[in-house]
């Protein structure tokens, strides 16, 4: 297992745009209850996303019973345990319909596969896309590439089985936020790649691309604003260990890597413009658009990491919501 505990980076921190003023409380609030990163706190970390973070609701999957759910356990990655999804369907279908394949964050270290799933939720009780929520195996226990591989697997198996799920095979959607951002960005290359399944769509929501740690933006918060430049750190190096920022790291892993962005789906991306990821999510959206790929980038001012789901109430947070609820509305009708 790697050495998790070297969890610094440089001592310069570069300069950063201010917190949005109606975020800030929000921030003030997580930053008391939120623990930094570390493989002492790890377990603790883990508990806490299962009780959910203070101040933040946690929804009714089933919006009233106008959502079914269901668990399956699905083949993994070849010669690897198999895997669990949770599945959202319409209680009343009414025929196939749009499907969305989703990708949890948590720094590839922490979260499972209800984790951001009420996203969905309105899509789903409207009888407009069913939901595959995908459980993979989490670092620094299972390193590069299970995670990725995971997910890909879920996604062939969602792919193969799109009929008996009610999904129109033509409308499928990958969406992640954060490490699940980047794990969706991963995914989808793999798909590319190895030719299944294929993709409409790909939504990175602020993604985990870029395991270097090199832009301004990877650098600029130091036990500030939510996953700081040591959290990063950390999730990176509990994913890569020792090849962390060095030539020998998959772009399935660390999509930054890619040299090559043509052929992927039609692209979203936002992300807050006083957290971690900004950089590299511009940066990839600039490079998606270069290689031919239709993109549409959001950088939300003064937002931090998951500013949108901490303060869901401030008008950033409404806009950034609504454009991205837009976005995946018309994505869905093909």
């Amino acid at each position: 297992m790697p050495d998790l505990h070297a969890t610094t980076v440089a001592a310069d921190t570069p300069i950063r745009p201010a917190f949005d003023a109606e975020l800030a409380p929000a921030l003030e609030a997580a930053r008391e209850t939120l623990m930094p990163f570390s493989t002492e706190n790890l377990p603790l970390l883990r508990q806490a996303m299962i009780d959910g973070i203070p101040g933040m609701e946690q929804s009714d999957l089933t919006a009233g019973g106008l959502v079914t759910l269901e668990e399956r356990t699905v083949p993994g990655p070849a010669g690897e345990p198999d895997i669990t999804v949770l599945i959202l369907r319409p209680a009343n279908p009414t025929g196939p319909v749009a499907g969305i394949y989703h990708t949890h964050g948590g720094g590839m270290v922490v979260g499972d596969r209800k984790a951001g799933a009420d996203m969905f939720v309105p899509l789903v009780a409207e009888g407009k896309a069913v939901v595959v929520s995908v459980e993979y195996r989490l670092a620094p226990e299972h390193p590069d590439p299970a995670p990725v591989e995971d997910c890909y697997a879920g996604l062939v198996w969602t792919a193969d089985n799109a009929t008996e799920l009610g999904i129109d095979p033509q409308r499928l959607i990958i969406v992640g936020g954060s490490a699940g951002g980047g794990l969706a960005a991963g995914t989808a290359l793999l798909a590319r790649d190895r030719g299944f399944p294929t993709l409409s769509h790909q939504v990175l929501i602020c993604p985990m691309l870029d395991d270097r740690l090199e832009t301004h933006s990877s650098r600029m918060l130091d036990g500030e604003g939510v996953w700081d430049r040591n959290d990063n750190l950390y999730g990176w190096t509990a994913l890569l260990g020792e090849r962390r920022g060095g030539p020998a790291v998959s772009p399935y892993a660390a999509p930054a890597r890619a040299e090559d962005l043509t052929g992927l789906p039609r692209t979203y991306i936002d992300t807050g413009s006083a957290e971690s990821f900004r950089d590299e999510a511009v940066t990839y959206a600039t490079r998606l658009s270069q290689a031919g790929v239709l993109v549409d980038l959001h950088v939300w001012g003064g937002g931090f990491h998951g500013f949108d789901m901490m303060a869901p109430h401030a008008a950033v947070s409404q806009a950034s919501r609504a454009t991205r609820d837009e976005y995946l509305r018309r994505a869905i009708e093909g």
